[in-house]
């Protein structure tokens, strides 16, 4: 695998071929590959059937472009599969709860989330938390002023119930 100057990672077609020696049943739609062109060719020279690999794609960060707006594009590039990225988060946040006092602070903190935009990483953190828990990779019981989002509780993301301990989400999100 490798890594370009912004942390992206792509791999070479000689390196995938490698990595499909290893596990047969890779899931090829899950890389950006530098070159694709030989394997895609010959998968539409040969009408197997196989997917495309997808092309990896360089950042064009420009000096003069302002922060906010290079931030911006970047968060419309989430890597996750499509079951997440069309999950109605705020339903399943709110399916967690099971008394009134969670569901009115889980309201309260999807409302300050929806106001920032952050359902995508929302999104993102309960596939990545999904993802660790399949795999059984161990992680922090929790870290910072993001012990205070209550959500973030029930996506999995740390073990501080912050209803319990009566911590002020505006800790989290000022």
């Amino acid at each position: 695998m490798n890594y370009d100057k912004f942390g992206q990672a792509y791999t070479t077609e000689d390196d995938l071929c490698d990595l499909l020696y290893c596990d047969p049943d890779l899931d090829l739609t899950r890389f950006q590959v530098a070159g694709p062109g030989v394997y895609n060719k010959s998968v539409h020279a040969t009408y197997a059937g196989f997917p495309e690999l997808r092309p990896y794609v360089p950042i064009d960060y420009k000096e003069d472009v302002p922060v906010e707006l290079f931030d911006w594009s970047q968060q419309q590039r989430w890597r996750m599969p499509e079951q997440y990225a069309q999950l109605d988060i705020a339903e399943w946040v709110l399916a967690q709860c099971k008394t009134e006092p969670e569901l009115q602070r889980v309201a309260q903190e999807l409302l300050l989330f929806q106001e920032r935009d952050l359902f995508n990483l929302l999104r993102w953190l309960k596939y990545f938390v999904d993802t660790m828990r399949a795999n059984n990779i161990v992680w922090g019981v929790g870290r910072g002023s993001s012990v205070a989002s209550y959500v973030l509780y029930l996506i999995g993301v740390h073990r501080i119930n912050s209803l319990y301990y009566d911590l002020d989400i505006e800790e989290f999100l000022k």
